[in-house]
């Protein structure tokens, strides 16, 4: 029997393959180097490395964008790729390094706004593959990072500030912003923003234009606006919600970035966003948004105990081969999940069990 992350994984394989994503395989090998220059990129910056035979310092994976960015090239077509691959990370649960599934996708390219709604949508889909109590929480960091400029806020202090965000922490946010001189109106503003959590729809829209107005370039508010009023039209308009309290590292990321929760685990099982500055520091020129879904956590999903291990448990004794054979094809032709055992397994919970053949008494 699959367990959930093998039937979400299936599940979500033919997803993306349906909307024309192929797979990208990798080594379970990259040269270090490749992540040590992108650390802050990393979910953690504790590697796994060893020195292969020509004498070069290898790493396991601990990320799969890294190296979907490092070894495709720029094209003038949007390459649309997904991964189903374990990578290896430090986790502070186990005090050590873990394997871990890692399922997403990845757009690399000219991206339009469809590509970005595209994903997106894909990014709810996914989510309700797995549960149908979801959200995803969308947000722009382009938006927050006029805002902070517009607020008078250096660029030295930008990824302070959006640590703050993240954290929703009022109070540092204010005490940084006052040690700038940002206006009250201004902070006004970005603690709005930061508190915000609000559904699709025209009254939210007219709400961030109001207080946006002056301060966020028309171009990139109107991109946000026109995405979310695409998506109010899909079936999954209501687990969509924008909150600017998802953010990302300013220095990798720009644009729309978003997370998705699954009700019942305490943290995001999925995290994407648009990655054209570590495309950029990376040198290349296409633009790229993509995300993934951490399929362990799945995990610390409750799901319920199966009654049965078997339907029928099937004890055999002196019987030829076709025989068995042809009774267990008759019995899994009926639907039922057989195991054959000459004697009866330890803890072991079966529906019915059948004998065929001179059984031995200790059976």
């Amino acid at each position: 029997m699959l367990t959930l992350k093998e039937q979400v994984a299936m599940n979500l394989r033919e997803l993306y393959e349906t909307y024309g994503y192929s797979q990208y395989r990798m080594s379970k090998f990259e040269e270090y180097d490749l992540y040590a220059r992108n650390k802050d990129f990393l979910v953690s910056d504790n590697v796994l490395t060893f020195t292969d035979l020509s004498g070069k310092l290898m790493a396991l994976k601990p990320d799969v964008t890294l190296s979907i960015v490092k070894n495709t090239k720029d094209l003038d077509v949007v390459q649309k790729l997904y991964y189903n691959e374990n990578v290896y990370r430090a986790t502070k649960s186990s005090h050590g390094f873990k394997e871990i599934m890692q399922l997403g996708l990845e757009c690399l390219g000219p991206i339009d706004d469809y590509a970005i709604s595209e994903v997106l949508s894909l990014a709810a889909e996914s989510l309700r593959r797995i549960s149908q109590d979801v959200v995803l929480d969308i947000s722009h960091l382009g938006i927050l990072s006029e805002v902070m400029e517009a607020s008078g806020i250096p660029a030295e202090l930008r990824s302070d500030a959006m640590n703050y965000i993240a954290e929703k922490n009022l109070h540092d946010l204010t005490a940084l912003c006052a040690s700038c001189g940002v206006p009250e109106e201004d902070l006004s503003i970005l603690r709005q923003l930061v508190t915000m959590k609000a559904p699709l729809n025209a009254d939210s829209y007219q709400t961030l234009t109001s207080l946006l107005a002056g301060r966020v370039a028309p171009q990139t508010l109107d991109q946000f606006l026109r995405i979310l009023s695409a998506l109010e039209d899909t079936e999954f308009a209501s687990m969509l919600r924008i909150d600017f309290s998802v953010v990302d590292d300013i220095h990798y990321y720009n644009g729309f970035v978003f997370k998705g929760f699954i009700n019942g685990l305490p943290g995001s099982v999925l995290s994407g966003g648009q990655y054209d500055r570590l495309m950029s520091k990376m040198k290349r020129t296409d633009r790229a948004i993509g995300f993934a879904v951490y399929t362990d956590m799945l995990e610390r999903l409750e799901q319920p105990s199966e009654e049965y291990d078997v339907d029928v448990l099937l004890l055999y004794g002196d019987v030829s081969l076709s025989q068995l054979r042809q009774q267990i094809r008759t019995l899994t032709a009926s639907g039922r999940s057989v195991m054959a055992q000459r004697n009866i397994p330890a803890n072991i919970r079966y529906r019915e069990m059948i004998t065929i053949g001179e059984v031995e008494k200790n059976a």
